[in-house]
């Protein structure tokens, strides 16, 4: 139970990061809300610091909701070293506030690194709202330095594609 109890607390970050992007439209009441985890199976390996989750994982946390085939958190020492999810595809979705469109992230395999606080979107990797969409192979979202990186600069081989649709105003 302690170790569930870490595992929890541990993946609140990953899911603030989902928003993390779009921080500023994000809801914020979110990270208040408890964290629920479902999935088919659960192995905990307290001597090898291990958990993983396994079959239509499924995370929320108030609007916020992950769902992957396979989720693993690996700690040393006590401490949390790296959140991996594995899907076909590993999603992420959060509702904005009033008004805005939710924040959708999508790739094959998602990692965030506790210490570094970067959460990595890897292979057909997309974050969207609404119309506008950033795509790439890997995409790298450095939270500490409110930096988002794609492509080549996020370790990379293909370039990005960023489309931000204009607002156009009616003409009466």
């Amino acid at each position: 139970m302690r170790s569930i109890n870490k595992l929890l607390t541990l993946l609140l970050p990953l899911l603030f990061l989902a928003s993390a992007p779009f921080a500023t439209q994000a809801l914020e009441s979110d990270v208040k809300k408890p964290i629920e985890v479902e999935a088919d199976s659960v192995e905990i390996d307290d001597s090898s610091g291990k958990s993983t989750y396994k079959g239509n994982v499924i995370l929320t946390q108030g609007s916020i909701r992950m769902t992957a085939d396979r989720v693993t958190v690996i700690q040393h020492e006590k401490k949390s070293d790296m959140i991996k999810a594995v899907g076909r595809p590993v999603t992420l979705t959060q509702k904005s506030r009033k008004g805005k469109k939710p924040v959708k992230g999508r790739s094959k395999r998602m990692e965030y690194s506790v210490d570094s606080d970067i959460l990595y979107l890897i292979g057909n990797a997309t974050l969207e709202q609404g119309k506008d969409t950033f795509k790439s192979d890997r995409i790298a979202y450095d939270r500490k330095k409110s930096l988002i990186k794609g492509g080549t600069s996020a370790k990379g081989k293909r370039r990005v594609r960023v489309t931000i649709k204009s607002k156009k105003k009616k003409t009466k």
